[in-house]
């Protein structure tokens, strides 16, 4: 009786296993992989961006943060994209932690020197206020208006 009745626990939890996953699997990927795979089965590696695309990709937020006008814009532009490219360089490079620390440090200290310098102060102040956010710009308060 003990063992038709393990066979039979065992075989609805199989059941159940089969319709909902085990845990072992992503939610909703039935056992698929999570990786794209090309035709020889190898997993697609996702391409990484270039310095101009990870620029791209945050401007719009600094546009809206700071209201710059397009010669600034492309001060802006230009002086992130050679920072990017210089902190995707240095990955490559694969330093030890403590020359890249070092080296990361001295690269900020040069990218917000040449921000302010080209920027006007409320614009750069705008800026520094939104890496301090961690890219969440400060919404404007709108004023109420008092009803008399």
């Amino acid at each position: 009786m003990r063992v038709i009745l393990f066979l039979f626990v065992f075989m609805i939890n199989g059941a159940v296993l089969a319709q909902v996953g085990t845990p072992y699997r992503q939610y909703g990927t039935r056992g698929a992989p999570v990786m794209p795979r090309d035709q020889n089965g190898r997993m697609e590696e996702p391409e990484a961006l270039t310095a101009e695309e990870l620029v791209e990709l945050q401007m719009p937020k600094i546009m809206e943060a700071c209201e710059l006008n397009p010669f600034e814009e492309a001060v802006v532009r230009s002086i992130l994209t050679k920072y990017v490219q210089k902190r995707i360089e240095l990955r490559i490079l694969a330093l030890e932690a403590d020359k890249n620390r070092e080296a990361l440090e001295n690269m900020k200290l040069e990218q917000e020197a040449e921000l302010e310098q080209s920027l006007p102060s409320e614009k750069y102040q705008a800026l520094q206020d939104l890496y301090e956010n961690r890219g969440k710009a400060k919404k404007k308060k709108k004023k109420k208006k008092s009803k008399t």
